[in-house]
Parts: structure tokens; C-alpha cells; sequence
């Protein structure tokens, strides 16, 4: 029988790396390939367990190289892309936007053009909520698929902008594509700067926890298995040219999710430590995941139930995240977080 050919781009970094993970131990019968550039937030430790697993495949090549990805679509023949490679965090991308909008936009169209070259099953394309903007506090309003696009980072642009390349190659060349935004996601692996795992590092190290503006911004969290299995759902019975909103039904203010991780660990709250706001930072994210739950998709976990999981991968996988924070990143926070 041959095997189908899954091209996971990402796939060293959070959310992809998770992906490629639940891929492999749940499709025996696919080829998973992993295609990464190793940049900061690359890491291909967490793949140390499927490494020589024989449907595993790793490929070292900048999205951008058109040179590199044309062919290697034209060798390989894939069936389905999974496209998480971005640029992703909000803070880098208000300190040098052009990063952002070569990764993003411009390496997006270079995978669609080899898409449409080879004929593809499925271009499964990971976005953001922040592409809608920001919500007002009003617990009844949420973003929905057909919620206007208005992105107020250069991050969150450049998403949005590579989100309608994806849409036009459908509408234009009839690029079979599906397109998902997802709330924030956060379990295994989570890079440290982002809140969850930089509050988790830092309260074990009896470090400050930074937390910007009043800590009143709310975020809606998405356990990053649920996600997995939720692109899983739509890569393959998501219907063409289709947008697909993923939610957790956990909405937190930053503060409270700070206390939370503080409380869970016999922490003291004279950690945290309020510093200036992040510039055109948004209020509110909150999804409605209706349209994705009627296709079949529930989140496992509450926020609950996540949080301690993530905790307790963090107290047992300390050498995974000690290893990141030195040098460079070390160098990068200090210079990020400005106390008021």
C-alpha cells in the first residue's frame, strides 16, 4: 500500500512539533515529514522519541528558498501540508516587523505555489485569532469565521495577509485549502517566553513573573493536544475552502493565570511583577468554536485539568527548557520586559 505524505512545515516548533508527534502515533500509514529551519524557537529534542521511527522524516529548509521547496515538492509528491511556520511571537515582531512579513507572507506563497504545481490533497493553513483584533470585555461577544479581519500587531498582520494569499490560490486556482484560527494554545513544549511557560520557569527559579499593563487582558486557552486533533479533523474532512475557528471555552485574564501557576506551585504572589504594557496590546480574545464542533471536534481538557498536566511536564522535563533560556534569550528578555 502507499503511503500518504504529510508535510508538517513547523514541525520543530510548538504547536507543529506536538502535531508531528500526534501524527505519528496515530497514523501508522502516513509518511510525516518535518520540515523546520531551526531558528530560535526550532528544537528538535522533543522529536528525540520518534527519530528513527521509519514514517519519520526531517527536512532542514527555510519555507523563503523557493529554489529548495519547489523541487522538494516535485520529488515527494506530498498529499497534505499542514503549514505552521511562522514567525509567532507578538513581542519580536513590534521590535522588527520585516522578519514577520518575509517568513509569513512570503514564504506562505512559496508553499502554495509548489502546492498548486504538484496538485495537493489538502493545504491546511494554522492562523491566528489575532487576526481579528480585539474584543471589548462584554462576555457575550466573540470572534467568529465571519468576524472582520483587523489585526493590530505587525505579527497578527502578517498572519492576516498570509491568511489571504491561502484564500485567494483557493478562489483563483482552485487550491483545495483549509484555514484555521486558533485561541492561545499552551501545554508540552511551549517556547519560554511565551506566558504560561515563562511564568512556570521563572516561579521555579524564584525569579520575577513579568506581567504586562494591570494583567486584566484576556486570553482564551487551547491545550495544544485539542488543537492537534482538532487540524487532524479538519485536514481531512474540513470542507474545501472552508475557515475553521478553534476555541477552548477558556477564557482567563493574564493575571489570573499567572496566580494560578503560583498557587499550583507553594509560590508566593510577591513574584509577580507589573511591567510597562506591550504597545497596541489587545484586550480580549475569545473564540466561538460552533462551526468546528458541528464537523465533530470537543475540546478534552479544561483549563483545569490542562494547567496541572502542563505544570507537571514542566517539573519533569526541566533539563528541556534549562537549555533554552541562556545566551541569547537571556539577552532578549532583559531587554523586552521594562518594569513601570
Amino acid at each position: 500500500m502507499i503511503k500518504k505524505k504529510v508535510l508538517v512545515t513547523g514541525g520543530a516548533g510548538f504547536i507543529g512539533g506536538n502535531f508531528v508527534q500526534y501524527m505519528i502515533n496515530n497514523y501508522a500509514n502516513y509518511d510525516i515529514y518535518n520540515l523546520d529551519f531551526l531558528t530560535y524557537a526550532g528544537d528538535l529534542t522533543k522529536h528525540r522519541n520518534i527519530e528513527t521511527t521509519e514514517n519519520y522524516h526531517f527536512i532542514k529548509a527555510d519555507i523563503e528558498d523557493r529554489e529548495t521547496i519547489i523541487p522538494l515538492f516535485e520529488k515527494e509528491k506530498f498529499d497534505y501540508v499542514v503549514h505552521f511556520a511562522a514567525e509567532s511571537h507578538v513581542d519580536r515582531s513590534i521590535t522588527d516587523p520585516s522578519v514577520f512579513v518575509r517568513t509569513n507572507v512570503l514564504g506562505t506563497q512559496v508553499l502554495l505555489d509548489a502546492a498548486k504545481q504538484v496538485g495537493i490533497t489538502k493545504f491546511v493553513h494554522v492562523s491566528t485569532d489575532e487576526v481579528y483584533g480585539e474584543l471589548d470585555f462584554n462576555p457575550a461577544t466573540f470572534f467568529t469565521e465571519e468576524t472582520p479581519l483587523q489585526p493590530n500587531s505587525p505579527y497578527s498582520a502578517s498572519k492576516a495577509s498570509s491568511d489571504l494569499l491561502v484564500r485567494a490560490y483557493h478562489e483563483t486556482y482552485g487550491l483545495p485549502i483549509n484555514i484555521t484560527r486558533c485561541s492561545n494554545n499552551y501545554g508540552p513544549y511551549h517556547f519560554p517566553e511565551k506566558l504560561i511557560p515563562l511564568t512556570i520557569s521563572r516561579i521555579l527559579n524564584d525569579q520575577k513573573v513579568p506581567v504586562y499593563g494591570d494583567g486584566k487582558n484576556i486570553r482564551d486557552w487551547l491545550h495544544v493536544i485539542d488543537h492537534c486533533a482538532a487540524i487532524d479533523l479538519v485536514m481531512h474532512q474540513g470542507v474545501n475552502g472552508e475557515v475553521y475557528n478553534v476555541g477552548g471555552h477558556n477564557e482567563k485574564p493574564n493575571l489570573e493565570v499567572v496566580k494560578t501557576i503560583i498557587n499550583a506551585l507553594g509560590k508566593s504572589q510577591d513574584l509577580i511583577e507589573f511591567v510597562e504594557d506591550r504597545l497596541g496590546h489587545d484586550k480580549r480574545y475569545a473564540i466561538d468554536p460552533t462551526k468546528l464542533e458541528k464537523l465533530g471536534w470537543k475540546p478534552m481538557y479544561t483549563f483545569e485539568a490542562g494547567i496541572a498536566q502542563t505544570i507537571q511536564w514542566y517539573l519533569d522535563n526541566k533539563e528541556w527548557w534549562e537549555q533554552i533560556i541562556s545566551g541569547e534569550y537571556q539577552k532578549y528578555f532583559d531587554e523586552q520586559y521594562i518594569l513601570k
